[in-house]
């Protein structure tokens, strides 16, 4: 396993690691090892009182910085944090227990999305338009909303963050970020990255907890909008709870991998598989439905068994694990559920279904493939967010968009195809938000737009590339007289 120097266990607020002003604490346990990792304090009323106040004092004068110092203190950040790469993934898979080289690819992500969004803000233009009054010249610049509550979940941590942080910062407003009490020590630890890089007191505040302190955050005064990473059951609270404040808003995905007769089946197998056990499966965009073509059934499953061979459950610090524990609790007993429906709807158990018996702890769940799933069972209602390849067959191309588009929670999608007529159909048709050909529903782009389609229960707005930062910002007109 592995060690980590002077964890940070306090709160970080207007630039300085403090100690919560109330008693409450919260034992970060490490999935990996069953470990005590750290123990933080939790926010009380006047913790985030005092986040929010340093929040909307820094803000204003950081919305006043011109974009290139903004840009240029971006950049720094993402220099600090890829120096502290090596700690800050061992770190995130101790509390997380994700296998090192994810953790690692995290963090050099995090750290790209400060260059990115620096470069992205310096280009952020606004236009010029012409008035039917002639004496009238019009104009749209951008502004900063001000101060954002951030309420990130704990299968990335620091990257989540970063997504909404990055161009946060780049286009001047200030953020109080509320981590997950269970995977909290990355985000601490990360700003010291933050101190080094010069970023100014107050801009970004951390502060631990459960819902209670997402809550507080969310209905606060001093928040002007809210930025949510998480499931579509908490969104809906937030949302509740925010009224009219700005809000992205990346929720739940069920999303489907849809296999055609015509599909490259062993590439279809194989990008099953790595979505299942990216990150233990615990990703919105995970292969949570593979709605497989009835023709290419049985050869398909025969590839999926083959691809699932170079699956390694173990030691997340091991070079050879790509598959650790999964997080919590909740998520091995939800899986536990899933398993017990299935099997009680008959569907065929063809690899894993349990936990591991022999392993440090009672969150290494097998990599399980799962056939003649049941449209109506829970595998296929609903987000397991664990490492399962649940398989459906359908009949025809219409039946297989009809199984996919079956569900709400409509995120990211997938399909395999060698057609390109039957590629655009599906692109076009397939109820999610993006949808993938020939690739894993986990295909990931730092520049793409990434978020839930209209009507569905996956949220709104875009996470990824320029439209963060127009989410994070107000389009401004000006006109005036000449």
């Amino acid at each position: 396993m592995s060690t980590v120097s002077s964890i940070r266990q306090q709160l970080f607020v207007n630039g300085q690691y403090v100690d919560a002003a109330g008693p409450d604490t919260y034992d970060v346990i490490s999935p990996a090892t069953g470990t005590l990792v750290g123990t933080i304090p939790l926010p009380a009323r006047a913790d985030i009182d005092a986040a929010v106040a340093a929040a909307n004092v820094a803000q204003r004068a950081w919305a006043g910085v011109n974009v290139w110092k903004r840009a240029e203190i971006c950049h720094r950040v993402g220099d600090e944090l890829t120096k502290r790469v090596d700690e800050l993934a061992r770190l995130q898979t101790l509390e997380q227990g994700k296998p090192l080289a994810e953790s690692v690819a995290d963090i050099e992500e995090a750290a790209q999305l400060f260059h990115l969004h620096a470069e992205d803000a310096v280009r952020l233009h606004g236009e010029t338009f012409p008035s039917n009054d002639s004496r009238k010249r019009m104009w749209t610049f951008y502004r900063p909303v001000g101060t954002w509550a951030i309420i990130t979940p704990w299968n990335f941590p620091l990257l989540m963050l970063a997504e909404f942080v990055a161009p946060g910062l780049a286009t001047g407003n200030a953020h109080v970020v509320k981590p997950p009490a269970n995977t909290p020590l990355t985000v601490l630890k990360a700003m010291e990255a933050f101190a080094a890089a010069g970023v100014p007191a107050g801009l970004v505040n951390i502060l631990p907890g459960e819902g209670a302190t997402g809550d507080a955050l969310v209905r606060h005064a001093g928040t002007d909008a809210i930025g949510f990473i998480g499931s579509s059951a908490t969104g809906a609270k937030i949302q509740s709870a925010a009224g009219l404040k700005r809000s992205v808003m990346e929720c739940s995905g069920n999303g489907p991998l849809v296999v055609l007769a015509d599909a490259d089946l062993d590439a279809a197998a194989q990008a099953a598989v790595y979505g299942a056990y990216l990150c233990a499966g615990q990703v919105c965009c995970a292969t949570e439905r593979v709605i497989v073509h009835r023709d290419v059934h049985d050869d398909f499953v025969a590839a999926v068994l083959r691809a699932a061979q170079d699956v390694v459950l173990g030691d997340p610090f091991a070079d050879t694990t790509n598959l650790g524990p999964v997080n919590n609790e909740g998520v091995a007993a939800k899986m536990d559920r899933h398993m017990a429906d299935a099997r009680e709807r008959g569907a065929e158990i063809l690899l894993g279904g349990h936990r591991r018996k022999d392993a440090p702890t009672d969150l290494y769940y097998e990599f399980t493939v799962v056939d003649a799933v049941p449209e109506d069972s829970l595998l296929s209602r609903e987000e397991s967010f664990g490492p399962v390849v649940p398989i459906i067959t359908g009949t025809d191309d219409d039946d297989l968009l009809r199984i996919a588009n079956d569900d709400k929670l409509g995120l990211q999608g997938a399909v395999f195809t060698q057609n390109m007529t039957a590629a655009h159909r599906f692109v076009e048709e397939m109820a999610v938000g993006q949808v993938v050909v020939n690739d894993s529903t986990c295909f990931w782009d730092i520049n793409m737009p990434f978020g839930g389609a209209g009507g569905r229960s996956t949220g709104w707005g875009r996470i990824g590339g320029k439209h963060t930062l127009l989410a994070m910002t107000d389009l401004r007109t000006g006109v005036i007289s000449l």
